[in-house]
């Protein structure tokens, strides 16, 4: 996701920077893009106006912002966008953390959605946690690879809407697993089925997009199955704090959880449909 998002930026005619833990992808980056692979975060010769992170969880930025020397090398007033999944435990960790308020650094949280083709694309749809300051800049920057950026509300919104987000898809993709199988073992022709139903009150993104690969039991389609897992137990652990039972999405975890042991945690998202076979 990063390696494309970070190729968009470089239209915004700005120096970019770009650092990955294997320092080997880095510089494979330059090598189709114009800017410069960083080695270490110790250290750095540069000063930063902005960073920008895509990362796997809270551990991985965790390590990049306060175990690195990063923040050092962050200009006062600068921002940091975080494109990242994760909880508000480490939301709230960023925003009150003592270097970052001393040099008023703007932190927004802003998970993405729309997978690897949106990334590729320059379409992705992002959901914008923070206030307004250095918001009009980083609303541009992040039109170079979004098509759809909302600035939902305060810090902690960007997360809590991308919890929804998973929420949604997880119980669409169980339901489209089921009525695929459904249609299938009754014999049917799929592809007329789709499209009779494909424009109708049924129509999503997933059917639009995954109906005809899980048919054909295809699943490297980008986001995957042990991503999508941590994405739902950080939804349920705020749900817990709520009270709240979501059972459906309980449910849909249990059933990652499986396809995982199983050994296919990197497949993507829509290979529910094989606990169905």
């Amino acid at each position: 996701m990063g390696f494309h998002m970070a190729g968009h930026l470089t239209r915004s005619k700005h120096e970019i920077h770009v650092f990955n833990r294997s320092y080997l992808k880095a510089k494979g980056w330059t090598k189709t893009h114009k800017g410069f692979a960083i080695k270490s975060l110790n250290n750095l010769s540069q000063s930063y106006d902005g960073i920008f992170l895509c990362l796997k969880d809270d551990d991985a930025i965790s390590d990049i912002l306060f175990k690195s020397k990063l923040i050092e090398s962050i200009k006062a007033g600068a921002f940091i966008v975080d494109h990242s999944t994760t909880s508000l435990k480490l939301v709230n960790r960023i925003i009150s953390d003592n270097q970052i308020a001393a040099k008023k650094i703007t932190f927004f949280d802003a998970p993405i959605s729309g997978g690897e083709a949106g990334a590729i694309n320059g379409t992705l749809s992002v959901m914008l946690g923070g206030g307004n300051k250095n918001i009009l800049i980083v609303r541009k920057l992040i039109k170079t690879f979004a098509k759809n950026i909302v600035h939902v509300g305060p810090n902690g919104h960007g997360q809590l809407t991308k919890m929804i987000n998973q929420i949604c898809i997880a119980g669409l993709l169980q339901g489209l697993s089921e009525a695929l199988s459904f249609g299938s073992q009754k014999k049917l022709d799929m592809n007329k089925v789709l499209d009779a139903i494909s424009q109708g009150a049924a129509q999503s993104w997933q059917m639009e997009n995954r109906a005809e690969t899980m048919l054909n039991n295809k699943f490297n389609f980008g986001f995957a199955v042990d991503l999508m897992i941590k994405d739902l137990k950080i939804a349920l652990l705020e749900a817990k704090s709520l009270d709240l039972n979501l059972q459906t999405t309980k449910d849909v975890l249990d059933r990652y959880n499986k396809l995982s042991k199983n050994g296919f945690g990197n497949l993507d998202t829509s290979s529910l449909i094989k606990l169905l076979k």
